[in-house]
């Protein structure tokens, strides 16, 4: 950088740091125009950019106050210079991006609005400054910024300014049509469109139709603008999508104003025929646009006439203007998502971008948002007419099969939107459509040869008859039908296929499980006994992973069985295959333990245990039966397979626990802990869980945790341990003392190092903790106060996590042992004297620390509370060892005394207005919050002694109003408050 140039801008930097001195703008203008006049390179206009923003930072601290005429400096600078006034534009953009942007959480409410305020009373100096660039100057690049800080504008100033001036005739007229104004134009036009007022109309008008004016000289509405945008420059691919963005918003707020008018519905068709040449551009965001926009008019006329009709303007081929206009575009609209349907969730089988048919492994949740968006509007455009969409589809697919618009993209998106409209028909018209298109696709199946054809399309039948379930089990012949072509995908070793074969069983398993576990007409036995005969044959292509779902699947259908005996016979005969090789491995290990320690073994142990959590999850509670037949075997083994491990790290340390014979020993245990987890929260009968199955867990698993090495632990004992005390609630109250001596603090000794270590023992940890705490609260106030002090340390540990979830359940863990703590009487004096003080001061280090700024709302509840009793007297024994004050006053010396410790830069009135608000506003929790808030802005700003004494009174007003109102209240309830407080005249 030039020196001259380095001693200017370092000048005009000290200026800006210096808060005693008043910034000289014309030292700023000498800085300006050498950037802008090349004097320097281009790269140094960074240099200007960084002191804009130092700028825009005191502008925050000083203007209004200690720099009152800053708007009218800015302004008569601006006159005197164009580098200098395009600068000044930038300046004033982002003082407007700060204050009305920016400013939440960044300022104090009442600091934000006085900004906004007086940017409003100031406006109109800077408005005339930017109509008079506007109509006057030929500086292109100043105009530019001009009506890019003028777009920034938009959202905020009074609006006289935008609807009685010749704002908008000017940006129509003037800038709309030339190259280098029209997008930034069109996104001004487009702000002003989204304006929600009914005192404009006639302006809203002018501004749609000068603009449709402009537009069709500029694009032609015989334009292809779907070619147009794929040969575009950027430029002008931009200003397709700002064209969408206009028309969209405009449509929206004000597309019914329009329709109204009778001369203007030709402009209207013609606005919405651009709409749908840009819906047509291969360019997802811009679809997007679109689509907000096509979805609003379709629920929009679904509101104005929900049920279907046939009379459609469409179908008649007559355009009859007594209909309002938009109905005319039911058909391109349907044809359009019929045709670019974006791809649902359930789709496993994917087309990649080599043209190959591969499994999709990443779920794309953009794909997914687009689809539930496109499904929406399409559901509604059926409801509409669904004469016409039946008919759209059955001539889209038709043409699939006679071949003349064959594609795996037409076919598949095709599926896929008649998959959407799923319950959209008539139950009669569903029926009709639905055979149709099973059959088309069917024969589709025959006729195409090779495996990549034959893969799409059964992803496409898998995907229609997964969607209806309500077809399938009106028609038990058809889901019989379905069911064994699932079966028959089954044994189709395409990428992909079996996967969906499988998810989409389990979707028909769940939504139809009664049809199978019931005598169909034309059947000789209930469809669940075939399944369970034909069971070896069905899965004998699967993979573990697919075999686990498939038993989901069915476990869901006996769980449908309401006879207690048929259902037990239906679970033996559906774990007949896992029970054959468990019942062999079992009695091999019974010869000899070493089995055990054998790869293979161990691997379909992990496998069988899997299958059972799958069947249990399903099944429910009736899963007692295999449960029990298994259970003290399985906790044998579970034993047994602690020990190989425990050996092993003994012999070949920690390391042992990476190789592939420990993690699947490991996995046994996990699955042991997953089925007893899974089995008891759906079991209903807790004194026969807690009789028959806790004791003999709680021997297997507890001294096995306990005496293994850390990284041996497993995470699931704490989880299952969790799930039995909140499933069993007090029956389990007399075990917690020794749950807690095993599990308690070694685990602890786990976490307590670090916030990252052990991520999962600490969630479990922690949950288990809340457990007792809902559930067992009784059996906390048991334990020795060491012990006690070491569950608040280890809650108070949790609520400091950075892990959200953890801290998440700290808090709430905080919060329920409070209000636990203030029924017991006899223990909660002792509790508050002990432990209140300490509580308050953690809660304040993780209130006024930013990276716990989520857990904002549960510290206010949980502060709220504390601050409650305080000033209900809810706390009767003396918080202040030297007892000399009440607990109130002592209190908020003692909060105020915190606060000043750790951020010494405030004044003792912020501090003070703080501390009152504690109190005032303790039975408001969303105004405490937002009390919370603007602190924590007024600690993150620097210059704490002169930034918010300016509002101290506004806030103290609010404070005293807010106490006010709170006493009004209290006055009105008799008992509230003490004799004493109560005025005289009330008395009586």
């Amino acid at each position: 950088m030039p020196a001259i140039m380095t001693m200017l801008a370092d000048h005009a930097a000290q200026q800006l740091l210096d808060f005693n001195q008043k910034l000289d703008i014309n030292l700023l203008d000498n800085v300006v125009n050498c950037l802008y006049h090349g004097v320097g390179p281009q790269k140094e206009k960074v240099y200007i950019g960084k002191l804009n923003m130092i700028l825009v930072q005191i502008l925050k601290q000083e203007w209004p106050k200690h720099w009152p005429t800053f708007i009218s400096d800015i302004v008569g600078a601006s006159r005197t210079s164009e580098s200098l006034c395009q600068n000044n534009m930038i300046i004033l953009k982002l003082l407007s991006e700060e204050v009305f942007d920016f400013s939440s959480g960044q300022m104090t409410q009442v600091k934000a609005k006085h900004l906004k305020d007086s940017m409003c009373n100031e406006f109109s100096q800077i408005f005339q400054l930017c109509q008079f660039v506007m109509e006057n100057s030929q500086n292109a690049t100043l105009v530019h910024a001009t009506l890019e800080t003028l777009l920034r504008f938009l959202n905020w100033i009074p609006l006289g300014y935008i609807f009685e001036t010749k704002l908008i005739s000017t940006l129509v007229y003037k800038f709309l049509n030339v190259p280098m104004f029209r997008n930034v134009t069109l996104k001004c036009l487009t702000e002003i469109a989204g304006v929600s007022v009914s005192q404009y109309e006639e302006q809203f008008v002018t501004l749609f139709t000068l603009t449709m004016c402009q537009l069709k000289q500029m694009l032609p509405l015989n334009t292809n603008i779907r070619l147009a945008y794929a040969n575009g420059k950027d430029d002008e691919q931009n200003f397709i999508q700002n064209l969408s963005l206009f028309l969209c918003t405009f449509l929206k707020e004000h597309g019914q104003l329009i329709e109204k008018r009778l001369n203007l519905r030709e402009t209207l068709m013609e606005a919405l025929h651009y709409m749908l040449l840009v819906s047509e551009v291969e360019e997802t965001e811009i679809f997007k646009i679109c689509l907000e926009y096509w979805n609003h008019l379709a629920a929009e006329l679904y509101r104005e006439s929900p049920f279907s009709t046939s009379a459609s303007p469409l179908l008649s081929g007559n355009q009859h203007f007594d209909v309002p206009p938009r109905r005319q575009l039911y058909l391109p609209v349907r044809l359009l998502m019929v045709s670019r349907m974006a791809k649902p969730e359930e789709v496993l089988v994917v087309e990649n971008d080599q043209g190959e048919v591969v499994r999709e492994f990443m779920k794309d949740t953009d794909s997914i948002n687009l689809y539930k968006n496109m499904r929406e509007t399409l559901v509604y455009l059926t409801h509409l007419d669904y004469a016409d969409t039946e008919r759209i589809m059955t001539e889209k697919l038709h043409n699939q099969v006679n071949g003349t618009e064959w594609s795996w993209k037409n076919l598949n998106t095709l599926c896929w939107a008649i998959g959407s409209i799923s319950g959209a028909m008539h139950e009669e018209d569903e029926k009709r459509f639905l055979v149709t298109v099973i059959k088309d696709l069917l024969g589709l199946c025959e006729q195409k040869r090779g495996k990549d054809n034959k893969a799409i399309i059964a992803s496409n039948i898998m995907y229609i008859v997964g969607q209806y379930p309500r077809f399938l089990r009106a028609h038990w012949k058809f889901l019989k039908t379905v069911v064994n072509k699932l079966f028959e995908f089954m044994h189709e070793t395409h990428d992909g296929v079996q996967d969906m074969a499988c998810d989409t069983f389990i979707k028909i398993a769940q939504k139809c499980r009664r049809h199978f576990v019931q005598v169909q007409v034309g059947e000789v036995m209930p469809f669940i006994d075939e399944i369970l005969n034909n069971i070896n044959t069905i899965i004998c292509d699967l993979q573990p992973q697919q075999v686990h779902t498939f038993y989901e699947a069915v476990g869901y259908m006996i769980g449908a069985q309401t006879d207690q005996a048929v259902q037990e016979h239906l679970i033996e005969k559906y774990m007949m295959l896992p029970n054959q090789v468990w019942d062999s491995i079992i009695q091999q290990a019974t010869k000899n333990v070493d089995i055990l320690k054998d790869p293979e073994t161990v691997k379909q142990l992990g496998s069988i245990l899997k299958t059972n959590v799958r069947a249990c999850k399903a099944v429910g509670h009736p899963f007692v039966i295999q449960l029990g037949r298994i259970y003290l075997d399985m906790l044998n083994v579970y034993k047994c397979l602690s020990e190989n491990i425990s050996a092993a790290i003994q012999t070949n340390g920690e390391m042992v626990t990476k190789q592939p014979l420990i993690r699947s020993m490991r996995t046994v245990k996990r699955e042991t802990l997953k089925l007893i987890s899974g089995w008891v929260s759906r079991s209903n009968d807790p004194q026969m869980v807690g009789e028959n199955f806790v004791p003999p867990l709680l021997d297997a698993v507890l001294i096995d945790y306990q005496r293994n090495v850390p990284a041996a632990r497993e995470p699931e004992v704490l989880s299952t341990m969790a799930t039995i005390v909140n499933k069993l609630g007090g029956h389990i109250t007399g075990e917690i003392p020794q749950i807690f001596d095993a599990v308690f603090e070694c685990t602890l000794n786990m976490i307590n190092k670090n916030f990252e270590e052990f991520p999962e023992h600490r969630t479990h940890f922690f949950y288990l903790l809340q457990a007792v705490n809902s559930h067992c609260f009784p059996a906390f106030l048991a334990i020795p106060p060491a012990q006690f002090k070491l569950v608040l340390d280890s809650i108070i540990w949790a609520f400091k996590h950075t892990m959200r979830n953890v801290a998440d359940t700290g808090l709430q863990i905080l919060y329920t042992l409070l209000q636990n703590v203030a029924q017991e009487e006899a223990a909660a004096q002792s509790f508050y004297q002990t432990y209140f003080c300490d509580i308050l001061q953690h809660i304040f280090s993780v209130v006024t620390d930013t990276s716990h700024t989520a857990g904002l709302t549960m510290h206010a509840s949980i502060l709220a509370y504390m601050f409650n009793l305080v000033e209900e007297g809810k706390i009767s024994t003396a918080l202040n060892p030297a007892a000399t004050t009440s607990n109130q006053v002592f209190i908020q010396e003692y909060v105020a005394n915190l606060l000043k410790t750790a951020f010494p830069h405030l004044q003792d009135a912020q501090v003070k207005v703080f501390v009152t608000g504690l109190f005032s506003l303790n039975q408001d929790i969303p105004a405490f919050k937002e009390h919370l808030r603007d602190f924590l802005v007024q600690i993150k700003e620097f210059a704490g002694e002169d930034t918010t004494d300016l509002f101290l009174e506004e806030r103290e007003a609010s404070l005293r109003q807010s106490q006010e109102e709170k006493h009004k209240i209290q006055l009105s309830v008799p008992g509230i408050l003490n004799p004493h407080e109560i005025p005289e005249e009330m008395c009586d």
